[in-house]
């Protein structure tokens, strides 16, 4: 963005404009009356004006290489003194690991790129995102367990006592095998300890691998939706942004407005004293005076209430001071070439890669279904070691392996196929939808920018004309010519006319970002688009 400085400001287009007088964008502060009775003040200069745009605005190409950028821009960290300024703000911690963000007490210095780094750090739709990813890695890894072997250790000992007449053995039965004079107890009490080494292995199971492949799949979407939430956000930033900086050129023109109108109270006060004027003329000053009175409360206000919304999309506490170090940009943009814009779009567009990584998905898991009729083999076993627990112990081991036939499992593999089926077919035809609709977004965007650029240049051309028909109406009141009626509705159509240049120049700036996210480059090109 541009230098900071304390104030908006607007400069005409055509420089021939201001080679012939001072701008007069603000409120045009009326002369003196010309009347040797009236006891008036010195006329205070011309203020400067509320906006300023570039007086020779440069084309800026918004992408040199556009088919080239990569897939999502390298990180940036905050400038250090804002980044200071947060840390020493720590978060006030609610319990149970939550915690909200507090005042650091003092305006924040903030730039636009300052603004969407920090939101893209601490914004919580970003969040959300994160632990989105994490989730689906955790369930990627539990996908790729049915792969691999498993293989777990056992250890285990115990204490047993038996009654062998309770099971149905009779000592009589084998009194015979016995010596002479052996007795044979029922009750019997043991102990044994043993430990194993389980181990059991899928050798063939395509389901498996399938369902596995699709949780890849499942990643990139969650990539995806990253890449385009974190574009969103840059877009509502940068929107918001701007808004605050519109909302205090419109306090400034406010501001001069009243300044003005103040000015031609006091003359018109001086003239009913001195008799040259009437009552009619001083209650149109101050009714004109009170109207801009109230624009400027209007304004203050929607000012303070856009600031606690660009506090809520950046993460920070609502009653956070902000001081926006950036001027309103304008610059022409020499958008690219409608064919060129959509092949970067359906290569950059975060939400047609999404669906396509969904499509790939659901032809993954489709696959899967398709692969339950196979057979599944297994192999599986264990070693160790058993014996009692103060005698001999022995090694022990088995060794297994099985194959699994889906017999009566038809209808459920049918219902499932059609289930996928209609999935893949659903996400298809999404993704040829929108790949019809990028172009239409583009079209309509460039459409706007084009529009919006015009309606900047007519808006500024309409600020200097009102701002000439307040002075010629100024100078015959001066004159003694007209009352005050024509010089009131001159102020008032200077007012309308610097609304409207402050109204334009946010759509016109807030139509070049929906062109870059239109494109799927917002979030890296945004600065290049608003003319950085």
């Amino acid at each position: 963005m541009s230098a900071p400085s304390g104030a908006l400001s607007q400069k005409a287009l055509s420089e021939s404009v201001y080679t012939k007088r001072l701008p007069m964008w603000a409120a045009v502060v009326l002369a003196a009356p010309m009347v040797a009775s009236a006891q008036t003040q010195p006329v205070p200069p011309v203020q400067e004006p509320a906006i300023q745009t570039a007086p020779a605005p440069q084309k800026q190409p918004p992408v040199a290489d556009a088919l080239n950028l990569p897939e999502a821009p390298a990180p940036q960290a905050v400038s250090q003194p804002v980044q200071a300024a947060l840390a020493a703000a720590k978060p006030q911690d609610l319990g149970h690991g939550v915690t909200t963000p507090v005042s650091t007490g003092q305006p924040l210095a903030l730039s636009l790129d300052d603004a969407v780094r920090i939101a893209l750090e601490h914004n919580l739709t970003i969040s959300v995102d994160l632990q989105n990813q994490r989730q689906i890695s955790g369930l990627q890894k539990t996908a790729f367990s049915a792969l691999i072997p498993t293989m777990t250790a056992v250890g285990k000992t115990n204490t047993q006592e038996v009654n062998l007449a309770a099971m149905g053995f009779k000592p009589s039965s084998v009194a015979a095998l016995l010596p002479p004079g052996t007795t044979f107890n029922t009750i019997v009490k043991f102990d044994t300890t043993g430990a194993q080494l389980n181990v059991s292995q899928q050798l063939f199971n395509l389901p498996a691998y399938e369902v596995y492949k699709a949780s890849k799949s499942v990643a990139d979407v969650a990539k995806w939706q990253l890449y385009l939430d974190r574009g969103d956000v840059v877009n509502k930033v940068a929107a918001q942004y701007i808004q605050v900086l519109s909302d205090m050129a419109s306090i400034e023109n406010s501001k001069s407005q009243v300044a003005s109108d103040l000015e031609l109270e006091r003359q018109s006060q001086a003239r009913k004293d001195t008799g040259t004027g009437t009552n009619l003329d001083l209650l149109r000053a101050r009714v004109e005076r009170q109207t801009r009175q109230q624009e400027l409360i209007a304004n203050t206000a929607q000012f303070e209430k856009d600031k606690v919304q660009l506090n809520r999309l950046m993460g920070l506490a609502a009653d956070q001071p902000l001081q926006l170090t950036d001027a309103v940009p304008y610059h022409e943009l020499e958008a690219l070439p409608l064919e060129t814009a959509n092949q970067v779009a359906l290569k950059r567009r975060k939400d047609l890669l999404a669906l396509q990584a969904q499509m790939k998905t659901a032809e993954l898991q489709r696959k899967a279904v398709k692969y339950e009729r196979l057979p599944a083999v297994t192999l599986g076993g264990f070693y160790g070691v058993l014996g009692q627990t103060r005698g001999l112990y022995h090694g022990v081991f088995s060794a297994q392996g099985g194959i699994n036939f889906p017999i009566f499992e038809e209808a459920r593999i049918r219902g499932d196929r059609e289930v996928a089926d209609a999935r893949l077919v659903h996400l298809r035809k999404e993704v040829d939808s929108l790949k019809a609709y990028i172009e239409a977004q583009i079209r309509s965007a460039m459409l706007d920018v084009n529009t919006s650029d015009e309606l900047v240049k007519d808006a500024t051309s309409n600020v200097d004309l009102a701002a000439e028909a307040l002075d010629e109406t100024r100078q015959r009141y001066r004159a003694g010519i007209d009352d005050n009626l024509p010089v009131v509705r001159a102020q008032a159509t200077l007012a309308n006319a610097q609304a409207q240049l402050v109204s334009a120049l946010y759509q016109f700036n807030t139509a070049k970002l929906q062109l870059a996210r239109n494109t799927g480059v917002v979030e890296s090109q945004y600065d290049t688009y608003l003319g950085d």
